[in-house]
């Protein structure tokens, strides 16, 4: 394949220059092969907590590395800050990667990456990764399925003032699979949110980790979220999924309370 081609100004610096990248769901294995190319010829790497760290040793041993990562309800680095990173590493070293977990447009404030980019004369690109959501599959938990479910939801549990969105009531309303980003600390809200609209028996799943060797996933129904995620030591980063493809897989197997995957 042909190598990416490197950009220099008419003063011979190389051309300030962004790439948005999806690392994926977290097995390194799951990038795109632009992902992996680009990768190799970075000059800074901006990476986050949810990105595997072995994806880094594709990097040439020039590559400045560093970590930005944002834990959930935890230290994190300021978004003013990576701007800031971005900016000056663009300007002083050439290509950047912000290497994002999952997909960078999809809950991950990527596009508030590149429009600051833009606005500083930096080129940017964009690469898509696999988002978590994508891995639902790897426990038999198809997020579509013909005469089950017609659509997907996909919310954040977690608004920027600190509420749940009201989405979900909207949601709950249609047979779609809803699927909920950074909802753990809402699960009693969920529970309960469901449990008022009459819809507490519909089946849900809560995946942590998912696609890596250690990953963990509890299954049951919503009006029990809560216990379910206590009972079987969930934590971040999981996402929530509910519908009635999660019970698909009781036409194969057991639906298990809990379930530990080694890959």
């Amino acid at each position: 394949m042909e190598k990416m081609k490197t950009t220099r100004m008419e003063t011979g610096k190389k051309l300030p220059t962004l790439y948005v990248m999806g690392a994926g769901p977290g097995d390194p294995e799951l990038i795109t092969v632009k992902a992996y190319k680009v990768l190799q010829q970075a000059d800074v790497v901006l990476f986050d907590n949810l990105a595997n760290q072995e994806l880094l040793s594709l990097t040439s041993q020039y590559c400045e590395k560093i970590y930005v990562g944002k834990q959930p309800y935890r230290d994190y680095t300021p978004q003013e800050t990576i701007h800031a990173l971005i900016k000056e590493k663009a300007y002083s070293k050439g290509t950047v990667v912000r290497l994002k977990g999952g997909d960078p447009y999809i809950f991950g404030r990527g596009f508030e990456e590149v429009l600051f980019a833009r606005d500083n004369g930096i080129e940017t690109h964009y690469i898509p990764g696999i988002t978590s959501m994508q891995t639902m599959g790897l426990h038999d938990i198809p997020l579509t399925h013909r005469s089950v479910s017609e659509g997907i939801w996909a919310i954040t549990g977690t608004k920027k003032d600190g509420s749940l969105t009201k989405d979900l009531r909207l949601a709950m309303q249609s047979n779609a699979t809803v699927v909920i980003y950074m909802g753990m600390k809402k699960a009693a809200e969920i529970a309960e949110t469901y449990i008022s609209a009459g819809n507490g028996h519909i089946p849900v799943a809560v995946v942590q980790q998912a696609s890596l060797p250690h990953q963990k996933s509890a299954t049951g129904v919503v009006k029990d979220l809560p216990q379910l995620i206590e009972q079987n030591q969930l934590t971040h980063p999981s996402l929530i999924v509910i519908g009635w493809v999660v019970a698909l897989e009781q036409t194969t197997a057991p639906l298990n309370a809990q379930k530990l995957c080694h890959q």
